[in-house]
């Protein structure tokens, strides 16, 4: 079995979709039977509120010990939870992560900390997908400074395409500095409408500014209150409504991921 690939799913703007598009991903990719680890890497623990903790500060065991177990050079309990799919696990976190970016900040070689933690589970994944916190902080770093891609998620607002700007310029300097192997996997459009023409004029300035060097997907995930509802179920939207839009595109996108692959 291979290396897991390491992807981080990130944008500093929150509310584009990350959390949603990082489970669903891994879900995906489970029903091509691969093996996926999700790893929650934002203290406001969405993606582990999303598999049914409704108190992950109340988890003794998340990332946020791994990090620090890592940085003192100490042994460390697996905090790995495992999902109602066989092949998807979480690495959970908390709002003990949010006391780690300044713990980070007198480390040394503080950007690799996440990606020493990540290596033992490389060799029993596929894939490992970073749901990244909505920021450029230390954090976001170490996420970019471990993986082997970044997937951007973003939405089809101008301030959300200027942002990309910003976005890109971060990513070179991690490739400058810390990580010269990161690529970028693409941009994944979130709460898409085509018949918005917000949504088109911004989904085309995106495609001229950027789409002759960087991947933008075909696949565009639409919005829908069947979501929000499948957050509350703590049910990813592949098997809350398998048949709806939503769960079709997200199934397109990973199909267009796996054949980009090939």
């Amino acid at each position: 079995m291979a290396e897991a690939k390491i992807i981080a799913v990130c944008n500093q703007k929150g509310g584009v979709g990350k959390t949603t598009t990082t489970e669903n991903f891994a879900f995906a990719l489970a029903e091509h039977e691969k093996r996926v680890l999700m790893v929650d890497f934002d203290a406001q623990a969405s993606l582990t509120q999303t598999q049914g903790i409704d108190q992950p500060d109340n988890l003794k065991n998340t990332v946020y010990n791994l990090m620090v177990s890592a940085i003192n050079e100490e042994p460390a309990c697996d905090p790995v939870l495992h999902t109602q799919n066989e092949r998807v696990d979480l690495l959970p976190s908390n709002i003990d992560l949010a006391a780690l970016e300044t713990t980070l900040v007198s480390v040394m070689s503080r950007e690799h900390i996440l990606k020493t933690v990540l290596q033992p589970y490389r060799a029993q994944y596929d894939y490992i997908l970073i749901d990244c916190q909505p920021s450029l902080g230390l954090l976001t770093v170490n996420a970019w400074t471990a993986a082997d891609e970044v997937l951007i998620v973003t939405t089809p607002q101008i301030f959300s395409s200027k942002g990309l700007e910003q976005l890109f310029a971060s990513i070179k300097r991690i490739r400058r500095h810390t990580n010269p192997q990161l690529r970028i996997a693409g941009v994944l459009m979130t709460r898409y409408a085509d018949k918005v023409k917000i949504n088109r004029e911004v989904m085309e300035i995106t495609q001229q500014a950027y789409g002759g060097a960087i991947r933008i997907f075909e696949s565009r995930i639409p919005s829908s209150v069947k979501v929000d509802e499948s957050h509350y179920m703590c049910v990813p939207i592949l098997n809350y409504d398998p048949k709806g839009r939503v769960a079709e595109m997200y199934r397109a996108f990973c199909d267009e991921y796996l054949a980009a692959e090939q």
